[in-house]
């Protein structure tokens, strides 16, 4: 929602947006765009007189300013619906859908479509750091072309479809497909099921590229396919492939077996490696030689907590991530153990804050998510979650702490760090800035 108040602002118009508890590195964008934000949801901001009030998906009946929209009949319309209306109407729409790797996938497709020439516009879940902003109509040229993150996640409390079929998108990626938000879908073939919808939405000159090793999308695409298709993973018969170097630094790509060029970069995980190959499909879609799209990688910055350094104090590292399903903190941790080897300690610090996480359907995936972890510490309380952290990593034995109060969380972390540690705090909320009281406590 904050991105598409930057690209309201870009088209034109005047915007105010209300929220609780906006935290950065969205809060300072919005401030630098000049869009006023106002702290909660009072009744009495319809006195703003508004053309249209854009609801986010967090929004439900109940709330206040929802309730005297409602009552007064006031217009209204969601989010998703009014990009695909009033921003990509007349675009080449690239959408990159998935269960993970959403961001840092749809900001590598927007980078390598820049440093192309293409000029794109975007709108993604976070801040790419070659752009520094989250969503833009375009570069220094108009542009045909727009790359978005496309969420599986409802639309509206009115829409109970997924954002990203407002998108029609002409070129979509798939980038991996597991169960994930409980508190909306019951089971992962009810995702698959909006996962097909999307994919009829796709036009017969467009294309779906599609991870040949998720079977969940190979179940997808059997009830019906009626576009271009292009896979790529390691299984075999895929269209992309790759052969990772020793150390992980770096990468070749092939396209039907035939090498296309070197990925040379500082990302970790082979979860990025399989996001890069996706990126470089889709960005040949519009014409960009997989080459150039692979050079072009060589300068991408990454995003915004996605394995961002916060600091170094005492040579211990602090990092951010988003991670918040198990299966991103087990890559995310096991991206850092590749990274740094047997010679740091990793000191995972986990706030399991998202609705399916609170709702206990991954809590029993904790403890092997986070077995490439030297000492975890997990925030939460059983108030808040509904189950108890401290019996979820009871299995991880005597490395794992819970802690209900932060301030004793930061001690004990504080207490346990020794110099050539790698901190990694996951949590996809603000997590009371854990980040910088961490820094702040280190430091002698």
């Amino acid at each position: 929602m904050g991105g598409l108040a930057v690209l309201a602002k870009e088209a034109g118009h005047r915007v105010t947006g209300c929220d609780a508890n906006v935290y950065p590195p969205m809060s300072t964008q919005l401030e630098a765009q000049g869009i006023e934000l106002i702290q909660g949801y009072g009744p009495e901001q319809v006195s703003l007189n508004p053309d249209l009030y854009v609801i986010g998906n967090v929004m439900t009946r109940g709330n206040p300013l929802i309730e005297e929209i409602l009552n007064r009949g006031l217009k209204y319309v969601s989010g998703p619906q009014w990009i695909g209306e009033h921003i990509l109407r007349d675009k080449w729409v690239m959408a990159v859908a998935g269960t993970h790797g959403k961001t840092t996938t749809t900001s590598m497709l927007a980078w390598i479509l820049e440093d192309a020439g293409y000029a794109p516009g975007f709108l993604i879940g976070g801040v790419p750091m070659n752009f520094g902003i989250s969503a833009r109509l375009h570069g220094d040229k108009p542009s045909d072309f727009f790359v978005i993150e496309a969420d599986e996640y409802d639309t509206a409390f009115f829409d109970k479809r997924s954002k990203f079929v407002h998108y029609h998108a002409k070129t979509a990626v798939l980038n991996n497909l597991e169960y994930d938000h409980a508190d909306i879908f019951p089971d992962i073939g009810a995702i698959e099921t909006q996962f097909h919808h999307l994919v009829r939405t796709v036009p017969g000159v467009g294309r779906l590229v599609v991870n040949g090793d998720e079977a969940s999308l190979g179940r997808v695409i059997k009830r019906g396919c009626w576009s271009d298709k292009e896979t790529f993973g390691a299984a075999e018969g895929v269209n992309w492939s790759l052969i990772e170097h020793p150390g992980g630094s770096s990468f070749d790509v092939l396209f039907n077996g035939e090498m296309q060029g070197t990925v040379h970069w500082d990302l970790t995980g082979h979860h990025n490696r399989s996001n890069a190959m996706a990126a470089i499909a889709a960005a040949r879609h519009v014409g960009v030689p997989a080459a150039q799209a692979i050079d072009s990688l060589s300068r991408f910055q990454s995003v915004k907590r996605r394995m961002e350094v916060r600091g170094v104090v005492n040579n211990v590292t602090v990092y951010d991530d988003f991670a918040h399903h198990p299966t991103a903190i087990a890559t995310t941790v096991g991206g850092l153990r590749q990274k740094i080897g047997t010679t740091g300690r990793i000191l995972a610090v986990l706030e399991p804050r998202s609705n399916t996480m609170k709702l206990g359907a991954m809590k029993d995936a904790l403890p092997g998510s986070l077995k490439d972890a030297d000492l975890v510490f997990g925030f939460g309380s059983q108030q808040a979650l509904g189950w108890s952290l401290a019996d979820a990593l009871k299995p991880l034995g005597a490395i794992a702490h819970s802690f209900d109060q932060l301030d004793y969380l930061v001690q004990a972390v504080v207490q346990a760090a020794q110099p050539g540690d790698h901190i990694l705090v996951m949590s996809n909320g603000g997590f009371g800035g854990v980040h910088q009281k961490l820094l702040d406590a280190l430091a002698p």
